[in-house]
């Protein structure tokens, strides 16, 4: 698989014959290796990348290469993929436990998921600033939130121009968009250039305006919110309005699969920052959800949601 790295030709040559460095992006780190980050990884490495990944702990990094190369030895059932593609993937990534291992990174994604909603903006105003510590100035910090607006998340740092969001949307492989918002204080070389990695990624670009929840997030959490109350009112059962939507409507995913896939705790957390940003009560969790959350029941990551899964996040079918 050969590797892809930006064209010379795009940019011309310096005196010394090479491209300038700050324009060279070949290293990316991703702080956050769940189900999400696991898929960003993949892409990126599957695209040319070398890809660092941290995590909190040595248990967590032995989840995410298990998760991913469970991922790709799915694709290789499917035909999708043969075995020495994935292993020149997987040797493309490497996770750390350690912020200066990220030190060689031209862009830095953080996915994490935040336990509570108090401390969403807090976590990741140290991710930024901790991994502001060790990279370069050329490096780019951006964030795959898109209910909390990078303005906000960057405005501690010494160079806050760097920042930006970049919004992948799942299935990441399979989906052709990515969103790339700006904020205050995003320079324009900074967002050419996190628009210039999405197209290395072979992602269309949807340049939006900074806005909590931006395009996907605010259609995709009031759907979920009104499936909830469809089948609180008995109209259908989850497995029918999740075939009516993929099926029917040719999404990829059913909104009872997509709140297990994301968190129904990430997805609450959506809506509340929704909420209180716009006070408009279709973005008020259901009680559904929040019964979920409180029973443990959070989706993919522990195992059960709307639905059961194994280890692996595979669906169980009773």
């Amino acid at each position: 698989m050969s590797e892809i790295r930006e064209s010379i030709a795009e940019y011309g040559l310096n005196l010394s014959g090479a491209a300038p460095k700050h324009n060279i992006i070949s290293n990316v780190g991703i702080v956050g290796c769940g189900f999400l980050g696991q898929a960003i990884a993949i892409l990126c490495a599957r695209r040319g990348f070398d890809v660092v990944f941290l995590e909190l702990n040595e248990e967590r990094v032995a989840q995410a290469i298990d998760g991913m190369s469970h991922a790709l030895d799915l694709e290789i059932e499917r035909w999708g993929l043969t075995e020495s593609e994935k292993k020149s993937i997987l040797s493309r990534v490497s996770g750390t436990m350690t912020y200066q291992d990220l030190a060689k990174s031209d862009i830095i994604i953080e996915a994490i998921k935040s336990r509570t909603r108090e401390k969403c903006v807090p976590d990741r105003k140290s991710i930024f600033k901790k991994a502001e510590a060790v990279v370069s100035e050329e490096c780019l910090i951006v964030t795959n939130s898109t209910t909390l607006v990078i303005t906000e998340l960057a405005s501690e740092l010494e160079h806050p121009e760097r920042c930006a969001s970049l919004h992948f949307i799942f299935p990441v492989e399979d989906a052709e968009i990515v969103e790339v918002a700006r904020g205050l204080h995003t320079s324009d070389a900074a967002y050419q250039r996190v628009q210039r990695f999405a197209t290395m990624l072979k992602k269309t670009v949807v340049p939006v305006v900074e806005s909590p929840g931006i395009i996907s997030t605010r259609l995709i959490a009031p759907m979920i919110n009104e499936a909830c109350s469809i089948l609180m009112e008995g109209v259908a059962t989850k497995e029918d309005i999740d075939i009516t939507m993929r099926l029917g409507m040719g999404n990829s995913m059913g909104p009872f699969e997509t709140a297990d896939l994301f968190g129904i705790d990430r997805v609450i957390r959506w809506l509340d920052n929704l909420y209180n940003e716009f006070g408009n009560t279709r973005y008020k969790a259901s009680p559904m959800l929040k019964k979920l959350m409180r029973a443990g029941k959070t989706g993919r990551s522990v195992g059960e949601g709307f639905y059961k899964y194994d280890k692996y996040g595979s669906k169980i079918t009773e």
